[in-house]
């Protein structure tokens, strides 16, 4: 008789326990937020208790029968929900030197080139504006008065260093912008005799500014495009900048093919607006359109837990459309058209990865007897976060 009025005192207890924190039997939003516990009733050497599965602290006790009351777990936090969005390369995947990059990310970069024997320094006023000695030609042909270049010399030899400090930035995966200044540096080396000479010179070059847009990605594949807008902001009058416009419609492929080999490649056109007049005056215009391309294969030769190495071998072509470049023929004639000049480089180098940052160098030759440049070196750093 005595368990059975213990059993009646506690009774209605549990029940107002249980009206304290109820369990809705069908609200799925309660068991995602909150877990309820399990009581059980025990009576045991004459007493009767309440308890929970966890043994929470027990209620006041009713004569030798104790009941605790059923607790409330604190929230758990639910697990982070999937995007939906396929993992793109990291930025710092990329392992190139002298192609574009085609993984979006956030970085900042800073490369330094070399330069050595640039036979033909405007050709297409792709490197610099329209040489200024055809301000001094007098009644020839080729006269322009407003020949934009360094003058009076006519340059056949010359050396070039570039540094170039660019910035990027990806508020999402796919879509970033950018900018970069370069400071350029010129050592003409030897001239034409009978135009005179000038000095070496150094300056702000012409700047850039560009979007990125990624079209196709996936876990080990990107394609992107790129659009940039080259300012004629070097002073041409120095051999530091085209004096026109240039915009460069571009796309860039990335392509993992295990841990350790990836393709990135490039296929893009400089394309100027404005420039210098052709030779003579009226025939056209000094530059010319620009099509480029590049396919670089990489290795990792070593993947340490904070380092890893790379190599990287570049094929690099420009295919000339259009365009003059000043270049002694005879004594009467100082120019030449480039109507389908073909560029091809190789490009050799190694990338150093730690951390968020990575060290590039390598050097650059060219392989057909039409060149920019006889010979380049390349060092860059990145930090990419």
């Amino acid at each position: 008789m005595k368990r059975i009025l213990i059993l009646m005192m506690t009774f209605p207890m549990a029940l107002y326990a249980r009206q304290i924190d109820p369990v809705p039997v069908n609200n799925p939003l309660s068991t995602a937020s909150s877990v309820q516990e399990t009581a059980s009733l025990t009576i045991e050497n004459g007493g009767l208790s309440l308890e929970t599965s966890a043994g929470d602290s027990a209620m006041p006790t009713v004569g030798d029968a104790s009941l605790s009351l059923p607790t409330q777990n604190s929230k758990e936090t639910p697990a982070p929900a999937s995007s939906g969005q396929t993992p793109s390369p990291e930025i710092g995947s990329s392992m190139v030197g002298y192609i574009d990059n085609a993984i979006i990310g956030s970085e900042v970069r800073i490369r330094f080139d070399a330069g050595f024997h640039d036979n033909f320094p405007d050709n297409g006023e792709f490197f610099y504006a329209k040489c200024g000695c055809y301000k001094i030609l007098g009644g020839n042909y080729a006269f322009d008065p407003n020949a934009p270049g360094p003058s009076p010399g006519v340059v056949t030899n010359l050396n070039f260093q570039q540094l170039y400090l660019r910035a990027e930035y990806a508020p999402t995966r796919r879509f970033s912008v950018f900018t970069e200044v370069p400071i350029r540096w010129i050592q003409p080396l030897s001239f034409v005799p009978g135009f005179g000479s000038f000095s070496n010179q150094a300056g702000i070059s012409d700047v850039s500014v560009g979007v990125k847009m990624a079209i196709i990605e996936s876990s080990n594949r990107l394609l992107t495009a790129q659009l940039e807008g080259t300012f004629p902001s070097g002073n041409a009058s120095k051999g530091l900048g085209t004096n026109h416009y240039t915009f460069t419609p571009e796309l860039l492929f990335y392509q993992g093919i295990s841990d350790r080999l990836a393709l990135e490649g490039e296929v893009g056109d400089s394309h100027p607006i404005g420039g210098s007049a052709g030779v003579p005056v009226g025939n056209g215009g000094f530059a010319g359109d620009i099509f480029y391309y590049g396919v670089g294969p990489s290795y990792k030769l070593y993947r340490g837990e904070n380092v890893t190495v790379a190599t990287v071998l570049e094929t690099v072509g420009w295919h000339e459309f259009g365009g003059f470049e000043t270049v002694w023929l005879t004594g009467s004639d100082i120019a030449n058209t480039v109507d389908s000049a073909n560029i091809l480089n190789f490009k050799l180098g190694i990338r150093t990865s730690f951390g968020h940052s990575s060290i590039y160098a390598g050097y650059g030759t060219p392989a057909t007897h039409d060149h920019w440049y006889k010979g380049i070196v390349r060092v860059e750093y990145r930090y990419y976060f």
